[in-house]
């Protein structure tokens, strides 16, 4: 039997936590991460914090993670949600048409999204955060009211079909709700 599909958007320097905590939930719920990348090869990603007595966040490399598809290869009727991974990479991936075509095809449709910390940078640059309330790091802030978007400092914030949490730090309370929604949606 076949596990419905779940993209996790990635890049170098994406966030170890933001990425596996889902990654490895969505196979105990029974679907299939798919993650997905500019290209098909592996990425390194990394660690952040801020640590006692830093204003700004440090960096560690953290472990390294295969893409399985492009971006453009992607054909979004093949999965049933999104997932938006935070870190330093979707600064850079957010410039990536066919992401951005990913992005617009997920919310047109009423899919399950997620998005953590910098992930917001991704629906924001597609477009798609008008009127719409988020959580994201603080920093982010004005990446989503720029675009439009409401930000809220809360662990876990869900509005219409997109859930988002700040950090990491909100993956246990963020994530099950996205699950419940692709559950809800995939009839499991």
């Amino acid at each position: 039997m076949s596990h419905p599909k779940v993209l996790i958007i990635v890049g170098d320097a994406t966030e170890t936590v933001d990425t596996l905590y889902p990654y490895y939930r969505l196979i105990e719920g029974g679907y299939q991460p798919v993650v997905a990348a500019p290209e098909k090869r592996k990425y390194q990603m990394v660690l952040h914090e801020i640590k006692p007595g830093w204003t700004i966040t440090k960096e560690w490399e953290g472990y390294s993670i295969d893409a399985e598809i492009a971006f453009k290869d992607i054909n979004p009727e093949d999965y049933a949600g999104i997932f938006f991974s935070g870190g330093r990479a979707p600064e850079y991936i957010r410039e990536d048409e066919d992401l951005l075509r990913i992005t617009r095809w997920f919310w047109d449709h009423q899919k399950p999204m997620a998005s953590v910390c910098h992930g917001v940078e991704i629906p924001a640059r597609a477009g798609i955060v008008k009127g719409l309330r988020m959580a994201t790091v603080a920093k982010c802030k004005f990446d989503l009211e720029v675009c439009g978007g409401i930000y809220v400092n809360e662990p876990c914030v869900i509005d219409r079909h997109m859930v988002s949490g700040r950090t990491y730090h909100d993956s246990g309370h963020f994530i099950a709700p996205w699950i419940r929604m692709l559950d809800s949606q995939s009839g499991a």
